[in-house]
């Protein structure tokens, strides 16, 4: 496969990354987009085949991060985080979205709601 072709891949397959793990979330979709294209375009003039390789691989990175260890989560009172599972839809408890960079953290998080730290 020839390197264009590997970029357009790459470029196909963080989108819908993207698409998949900030379901229901506009704000991080948009923003994801956004940085997504903008990375792209600013490299759109590489030239060189040995720098072309080196960005695949971040990109390739970057998609098995977001795919791996991107956990979505909503925030349903002062101290509970739940694991977002598909839209959430009415209610009474305040709602918001966390986006938590590994399980460690989401631990880590609900640990210190507990403490009250």
């Amino acid at each position: 496969m020839g390197q264009a072709a590997k970029v357009l891949q790459l470029f196909k397959t963080l989108h819908r990354t993207r698409q998949q793990v900030f379901k229901n979330d506009t704000r991080a979709l948009e923003a994801a987009r956004i940085k997504i294209n903008e990375e792209f375009k600013s490299n759109k003039s590489e030239t060189s085949h040995k720098k072309i390789e080196e960005l695949i691989k971040i990109g390739s990175d970057v998609e098995l991060l977001l795919r791996t260890s991107v956990v979505q989560g909503i925030h349903t009172d002062h101290n509970t985080l739940n694991r977002d599972r598909q839209s959430v839809s009415g209610g009474g408890a305040e709602r918001g979205r966390h986006r938590i960079q590994s399980r460690l953290q989401v631990s880590s998080c609900q640990h210190r709601a507990r403490c009250g730290a």
